[in-house]
């Protein structure tokens, strides 16, 4: 089973494929997903917001758990995809934001960052722990390398927590996607996306926690190295951006993954190189690579016109429940 992925005619190219699929693509079949909100307060005096889909599923069905990627929430166009799939299969979905990424500034120094995989762990076994059915996990770009890191770092010890995990789009070599994404297009269109909205949250932070950073240094940054240089790796235990961005990183750890993992990665990913993805001699043997020509970063749009974005948390759900068929067969015969 792959993803056998083919973009319609009318949008060509890594940039298009990944733009349309998050501004103008039908993420739903029906009515919008509608979420209820939880606040978990965490280990360290902070918290974490957790949107539930609404719709009805037994208790025994799957949980499928989001973990959205850099700057996203329950209404990134991905998000609501998989809570619509969900729905469709009858799975209860829930979206964990990482900190600060609900739309309210958390308490902590700390926010959030793409090898965060003891935030992961806390946030799975809660999940775990109140859910009775079946647990998948899926990762959306920065999430899906975080959760890959957790899943290394578990090893034989995360079946206990999760059934399955996937990564889609992620930049499992932090270091190959940081450079290419502060550079010409990436760097004129993601890079200020992204930052026009890291920038503001970081001044909040510096109003909470004030000579936390140099504030300076903040608004001379231009691109996610500088950004990461002077918050997310001091705030996060690293020395610089080049200590976190290769400490993070899940790919030299992919071969101690001991559970069903996929990671899907579009060759003409704008920001994440094709050169940097895992090779099958990179990952351990439960670890399925599907690398498909085209999709973009977290794109994927269906023909035909208008399109939707609907391809890939349809197949990415599809290799979930094919490993619940393969568990319960192996638990018959």
């Amino acid at each position: 089973m792959a993803m056998n992925y083919q973009a319609p005619w009318w949008l060509p190219g890594g940039n298009l494929q990944t733009i349309y699929a998050a501004l103008r693509s039908k993420r739903y079949l029906a009515e919008a997903p509608s979420f209820r909100r939880e606040r978990w307060a965490t280990p360290d005096d902070d918290f974490v917001d957790v949107d539930f889909a609404q719709h009805t599923s037994t208790v025994a069905a799957p949980l499928l758990v989001v973990f959205h990627g850099l700057e996203g929430s329950s209404a990134s166009h991905y998000a609501e995809a998989f809570a619509d799939i969900a729905r469709g299969r009858g799975w209860a979905c829930a979206v964990p934001h990482f900190r600060g990424c609900s739309g309210e500034i958390n308490r902590a120094p700390r926010a959030y960052h793409s090898g965060d995989f003891e935030e992961i762990d806390w946030i799975l076994r809660r999940f775990k722990g109140r859910h009775p059915g079946p647990l998948f996990a899926v990762g959306i770009s920065l999430g899906g390398n975080a959760l890959m890191r957790w899943a290394a770092e578990m090893g034989t010890r995360a079946g206990r927590v999760v059934d399955a995990v996937a990564s889609v789009c992620s930049p499992l070599d932090l270091t190959a996607s940081g450079h290419v994404i502060g550079q010409g297009f990436n760097r004129l269109v993601y890079t200020r996306m992204f930052l026009r909205s890291m920038v503001p949250k970081a001044l909040g932070k510096l109003e909470q926690h004030p000579g936390l950073f140099s504030v300076e240094a903040l608004l001379a940054a231009r691109d996610l190295y500088a950004f990461d240089n002077v918050v997310t790796a001091p705030l996060h235990g690293f020395k610089n951006t080049d200590d976190y961005w290769a400490r993070a990183s899940a790919k030299p750890h992919m071969r101690r993954i001991d559970i069903a993992a996929l990671a899907v990665n579009a060759l003409n990913d704008p920001f994440v190189p094709a050169a940097s993805l895992p090779r099958a001699g990179d990952v351990s043997a439960a670890v399925t690579l599907w690398q498909p020509r085209e999709g973009g970063h977290v794109g994927f749009p269906s023909a035909p016109f208008p399109g939707h974005a609907r391809a890939m948390p349809e197949a990415v759900c599809g290799f979930f429940a094919a490993q619940l068929e393969a568990g319960q067969n192996r638990h018959h015969g």
